[in-house]
């Protein structure tokens, strides 16, 4: 499941919403780097950060129980061992996808993901994706 297909990186790079677990307001932190990289090319960001802080111009959530829009996307900027109930969350939600930053996997929540109808992205970088397949 670690190798996520062209098809379902261009599906979550098109998404038009983004709930960022783990945003916080630390520029150097790859979290903060990627939302404010989607943002800059049109995506919506929603912070997701038990501090519920206000990042980018975006109020934060607690949880992503709490968000009160729909969200396409979760991206879960934890590391792997903490990944699991968010990827709950997003299932529970309704979210269509997951992604997971670089050397972060978690198989068997790839695998409720996926059997729940969410596209999955697992160890991959929005950023180094977008050239290839980003929106045009």
């Amino acid at each position: 499941m670690t190798h996520s297909s062209p098809d379902d990186i261009r599906t979550l790079l098109a998404a038009k919403t983004w709930a960022f677990v783990g945003l916080t307001d630390t520029p150097y932190r790859t979290v903060y780097q990627m939302a404010a990289f989607l943002q800059r090319n049109g995506v919506r960001i929603v912070p997701v950060n038990p501090r519920a802080e206000s990042v980018l111009g975006e109020r934060g959530y607690t949880s992503l129980t709490e968000v009160p829009e729909p969200v396409d996307v979760v991206g879960v900027y934890r590391r792997s061992e903490f990944v699991a109930p968010h990827v709950d969350e997003a299932i529970t939600i309704g979210a269509s996808g997951v992604w997971m930053p670089l050397d972060v996997v978690d198989e068997d929540a790839a695998a409720r993901a996926g059997e729940a109808g969410l596209t999955v992205v697992m160890d991959r970088c929005p950023k180094i994706e977008w050239p290839a397949h980003g929106p045009r």
